[in-house]
């Protein structure tokens, strides 16, 4: 008797098992009802949204679409419609790579509490969705539209979504100076200049790279083609990214002093056509500022030092044309733009004639006067001493190499130390004279057709003159 109830009891306890072991594989079968997809599950018309909101981990946003698009919080905000059009586009041909059907918990895939929440308003058709963790087994992210289901992305829609307020601004533009007309420079150094091809007649230049002249009277005087070009990349090229406000009023331009900047650049040029239609004549405008208080204290301190200012890091502001928003640049950005005077963008060599123009040379040294002559042209150009042939090329070398240390229009007061006359084959310009005078112990000053021109290493000098000596003596 007591066998057959033992037996009862284990029958029972079995039966129990069986109930309970049935209802939990029916409902693991109906938690994780999985199944491959790789299927388009959301298809949204780009066109057809008329508002967008997300909130994720930083910040919650809204936008609304009337002419443009619009920031709910503050309709000055300059809306970057691509931004927002990237955003959509996620949803356009939403695709899945699992499908979980007829989800009971979400919070197994972080869709509880999920890292953004994006509304969108198409029409009569809004949508809900969901962003949840991320799936490390699988490298994609769960997903939820309001379905029921949950989704593995093929694609991240996070990758866009973790978007905060300064990733939607529309941002100034800096061009490609592709046809330069002209360029104003205003500033501690106010002057214009002018773009001209080069021609052999030209009046203004004998370098034939020569395009850029400041305006200088009724004169132009030559720029260093390679450094103007340089400067106008500079700006092209600035990252325009860490905005201070963007509905600057009178009051903000004061405060990153830009109601009266240190600089104003202003470039009139012609983009190129990207087809055969005609193309206008544009034009881009940039100012640059510091700090007001910065600018003051070291105003300050160079009117009592009369020295260079130091290589310190400085708070620097710029404004594209009468954009109402105001940047932040770097301080190597600021001093880059700064560097605008005549002087800096002017040629360093003393000697700009291409070598290949030279037809001969006198050389005045030590009271004695040497002629070069040549025949021949381009590679074919031979050089001789008398009727010596010579090789040119250490001279060519420190004659190429001779750069200003600074400009100066000081008179020289002490002895000529070499005098180089260059004959050129060129009618409007037939000859360049050099004279290097000493000027102290480690420069001497450079006279180039009779005005002073620039401070000159002492040691290039002394290259030129061992140059000279090496073919005369």
């Amino acid at each position: 008797m007591k066998r057959a109830k033992r037996i009862y009891i284990l029958l029972g306890i079995l039966a129990v098992i069986c109930v309970v072991t049935f209802f939990v594989v029916k409902h693991e079968e109906k938690q994780e009802n999985i199944r491959n997809s790789g299927e388009v599950v959301l298809e949204v018309d780009v066109d057809s949204v008329e508002s967008i909101s997300w909130e994720n981990e930083s910040e919650s946003l809204a936008f609304h679409k009337e002419d443009g698009w619009i920031y709910d919080d503050d309709t000055a905000f300059p809306v970057n419609e691509e931004k927002i059009n990237e955003l959509i586009e996620q949803f356009e041909q939403f695709s899945a790579a699992f499908i979980i059907e007829e989800v009971t918990d979400y919070s197994q895939y972080g869709l509880d509490d999920p890292v953004c929440t994006i509304e969108m308003v198409a029409g009569e058709e809004t949508y809900n969705i969901k962003l949840g963790d991320y799936s490390s087994m699988d490298s994609q992210r769960y997903v939820s539209i309001g379905d029921g289901n949950v989704y593995l992305a093929t694609s991240d829609p996070m990758d866009y979504f973790d978007a905060t307020l300064s990733d939607m601004i529309l941002h100034d533009d800096t061009p490609s100076f592709d046809n330069v007309e002209s360029i104003d420079f205003k500033g501690s150094d106010s002057y214009h200049v002018v773009y001209k091809e080069y021609t052999e007649d030209s009046p203004y230049t004998y370098c034939e790279d020569d395009v850029y002249f400041k305006e200088d009277g009724e004169n132009l005087l030559p720029l260093d083609t390679s450094k103007v070009n340089s400067y106008l990349s500079s700006i092209t090229y600035l990252t325009l990214s860490d905005y201070m406000t963007y509905n600057a009023g009178e009051e903000d331009l004061a405060t990153y002093g830009l109601d009266n900047p240190e600089l104003t650049v202003t470039v009139q040029y012609t983009p190129d056509a990207e087809d055969d239609s005609e193309v206008t004549s544009e034009t881009f405008t940039i100012s640059i500022s510091r700090d007001p208080e910065e600018r003051e204290k070291a105003e300050n301190a160079s009117e009592e030092t009369d020295t260079e200012e130091s290589e310190e890091e400085v708070t620097a502001y710029a404004r594209i044309g009468d954009s109402k928003i105001i940047y932040q640049i770097s301080s190597s950005s600021y001093e880059s733009l700064m560097a605008a005077s005549y002087n800096d963008l002017r040629h360093p060599e003393v000697l700009t004639a291409s070598f290949d123009d030279i037809t001969s040379m006198d050389i005045s040294l030590d009271g004695s006067v040497y002629t070069i002559t040549s025949k021949g042209t381009g590679d074919e150009k031979t050089f001789y001493y008398g009727e010596e042939e010579i090789a040119i090329d250490d001279l060519q070398s420190a004659l190429e190499n001779m750069d200003a240390s600074s400009f100066t229009d000081e008179t020289p007061s002490q002895k000529e130390e070499i005098s180089v006359t260059v004959h050129l084959d060129n009618e409007v310009h037939p000859q360049v004279q050099i004279q290097l005078y000493r000027y102290d112990g480690e420069q001497c000053l450079a006279m180039v057709d009779g005005q002073s021109v620039s401070l000159v290493p002492r040691s290039d000098v002394v290259d030129l003159i061992e140059a000279v000596n090496a073919l005369v003596l």
